[in-house]
């Protein structure tokens, strides 16, 4: 009896430092997951840093803020999507303004160049022709605004849009308000547009019932004239 009662105490005593050593091994493994950090499986994507945005100031008249036709269908907005779409680091600031002359514009540029502008798009004297401004008065006030971009940011791009008269002004008038944005341009070296409404103007169905402004079809047809002089300066 004896012998079998020391056996079965031996065998307890096994089963014991067994379980105990278990207990130590399962201590170890928790110890392990609780000092060793989780990796998670789903990598987080690090967006491409960008370069400071520069800024394209489009100052002209109410075809340049888009009279009749929502903001977003205007053809300064249509540049910025297009911008957007090449990712590039641009933000467009309309600074169109319906009725606008080039005497009021000289008057109001300062205000608008109060934030940073690296190209500037020059869209102004229609108002000025449709009136029968003299020519020589708009030449100097549009040179007056293209005076104050060039003091306030010298490294500016700048760029011009021509304008036509309709033949009611008279052939005199509209020759020498027509040849004011060649020379212009020419003189400061601003890159340029002949003819802001090319394939626009004087179509019906692209302009509205004033016969002056474009609808938002016609709006996209600017655009793409105004793109096609803006995008080798970006």
């Amino acid at each position: 009896m004896k012998s079998i009662k020391l056996r079965y105490n031996y065998i307890v005593l096994i089963i014991a430092a067994v379980l105990l050593s278990s207990c130590g091994d399962m201590d170890k493994k928790t110890d392990q997951t609780a000092t060793t950090p989780v990796k998670d499986s789903v990598e987080v994507a690090h967006p491409k840093k960008q370069g400071p945005v520069k800024h394209i100031l489009f100052f002209g008249t109410s075809l340049t803020a888009g009279l009749g036709v929502n903001p977003e269908q205007a053809f300064p907005a249509l540049i910025q999507q297009k911008i957007d779409s090449l990712h590039l680091s641009y933000k467009v600031i309309n600074g169109g303004l319906s009725g606008e002359t080039s005497a009021a514009g000289k008057s109001r540029i300062n205000w608008l160049l109060k934030q940073p502008i690296d190209i500037f798009v020059l869209e102004l004297g229609a108002n000025d022709g449709l009136r029968g401004v003299p020519v020589e008065e708009t030449a100097a006030n549009l040179q007056a605004v293209v005076d104050q971009v060039k003091k306030k940011y010298p490294k500016a791009k700048l760029m011009l849009t021509g304008m036509q008269m309709p033949p009611s002004m008279g052939e005199k008038y509209t020759k020498a308000f027509a040849a004011i944005f060649p020379a212009l341009a020419k003189k400061n070296k601003m890159e340029f547009l002949p003819f802001l409404l090319k394939n626009v103007g004087g179509i019906p169905r692209l302009n509205q019932k004033d016969g002056i402004h474009p609808t938002p079809e016609g709006h996209k047809i600017v655009a793409e004239n105004v793109w096609a002089k803006l995008k080798p300066e970006l």
